[in-house]
């Protein structure tokens, strides 16, 4: 018995929709972790994001990062990226094509921000940037930072290395592999077509 997004294109974008928005609150969810790729022909890198926002009727989706990351400067010389996601029991990988916006200490990063658990912002606590060389290995925190016991209030000063990653979604292509036979296809968000193509 096939589902019922095995051929039909409205179904797919049902289903796709329904796992993104899943993954947001469910942290079992293996499309809550997909891959990011951005940079340009020079330099691009892929690394593993949260996704912490899934919107359809702004075809949107979005994630938190650190201002003093690589991928900032990255995005900021090109705004366009890349999102790889996969389950593997539901046998569904998509990737998406998006245009990206830093928000920085602004509405969007303060309510974020707001949301975000006290363990969650120890990441951006850290010293120096991420990716910044050590003499030795390290979290990046200070010694009374380096465990769970710091406050709310101490927690407060990450706010400033705080970013919210908003991904514009330009195209969807979605994967589904079948016993029966493969599936295959492309969604273009601005002009509205769908497209099936070969797996």
């Amino acid at each position: 018995m096939q589902p019922a997004y095995y051929e039909n294109f409205k179904e797919i974008k049902k289903k796709i929709w329904s796992m993104l928005d899943d993954a947001v609150i469910n942290r079992s969810s293996q499309f809550r972790i997909p891959v990011f790729i951005c940079g340009d022909q020079k330099d691009f890198d892929g690394r593993i994001v949260v996704l912490r926002k899934s919107d359809q009727s702004n075809n949107l989706v979005q994630f938190h990062s650190d201002i003093r990351s690589d991928k900032i400067l990255k995005l900021k010389n090109n705004k366009n990226a890349s999102m790889l996601f996969y389950d593997k029991e539901e046998k569904i990988q998509v990737r998406l094509k998006v245009e990206c916006t830093i928000n920085y200490s602004n509405e969007i990063t303060k309510e974020s921000w707001s949301k975000t658990g006290h363990i969650s912002r120890k990441c951006y606590l850290v010293e120096n940037g991420p990716g910044t060389e050590s003499p030795n290995p390290t979290s990046g925190l200070k010694p009374e930072l380096d465990n769970f016991e710091f406050t709310m209030e101490q927690s407060e000063e990450g706010y400033k290395n705080f970013t919210v990653i908003q991904c514009k979604i330009k195209t969807i292509e979605w994967l589904y592999l079948a016993a029966k036979g493969h599936r295959r296809a492309r969604f273009e968000v601005d002009n509205n077509k769908e497209y099936w193509l070969v797996p």
